[in-house]
């Protein structure tokens, strides 16, 4: 994974690193607002074309979701939000796959802390070199029904919806399909996988 400068991070420091789940947030926001304009505190110093996500903003995403102030918390509903944020803000992509990873194991991490179920602490869950099956719940019927339809929701109105993420979903929809089928008609178009 890259990591942005030493100098861009110590730069950076205050408005990029977190002390709870709401400053992480707004940080991801932060990095959001780079991916549209090619601009602001994390694509300083570096070549960085508007609509695009790189390595650095993935790499940013990952220091933010893994800061030791938030490390042992689960990943929250507002940062999720602000993933799928990003996500449908960059059109182009030369991350190598590193965005879609994290959010399909932020968005794992969140519905299994949401259903009662025990997380890794993140630099364990959220970490390249960790399988997301390792440790996300594999099956759908142990997540809460109201996750599962929060997700289906923020899916829907995804225009891009890479490998890990739709490989997440189905792992945990897929499982879920019988008792889903009379609760949620219509949750995902199967078209859009």
């Amino acid at each position: 994974m890259s990591t942005p400068s030493t100098k861009t991070a110590e730069a950076l420091s205050g408005a990029l690193s977190p002390s709870c789940r709401k400053t992480a947030a707004h940080a991801l926001t932060i990095v959001r607002d780079g991916v549209i304009t090619g601009e602001g505190p994390t694509t300083k110093g570096r070549i960085h074309f508007s609509r695009s996500l790189d390595a650095d903003d993935a790499a940013w995403c990952a220091r933010i979701l893994t800061a030791a102030a938030v490390e042992h918390q689960p990943v929250s509903r507002a940062e999720i939000e602000a993933l799928f944020s990003i996500n449908e803000a960059a059109a182009e992509r030369s991350d190598g796959g590193r965005f879609d990873d994290l959010l399909a194991k932020a968005i794992a991490h969140h519905a299994a802390s949401e259903s009662g179920l025990p997380v890794p602490p993140r630099t364990v869950a959220l970490s390249a070199d960790t399988e997301i099956d390792r440790w996300a719940p594999t099956q759908g019927t142990k997540i809460d029904t109201k996750v599962l339809e929060w997700i289906a929701g923020r899916m829907r109105g995804q225009r891009r919806t890479g490998r890990a993420l739709a490989a997440m979903v189905a792992t945990l929809v897929g499982a879920a399909a019988l008792p889903l089928a009379t609760q949620l008609p219509n949750v995902f178009d199967i078209g859009m996988m």
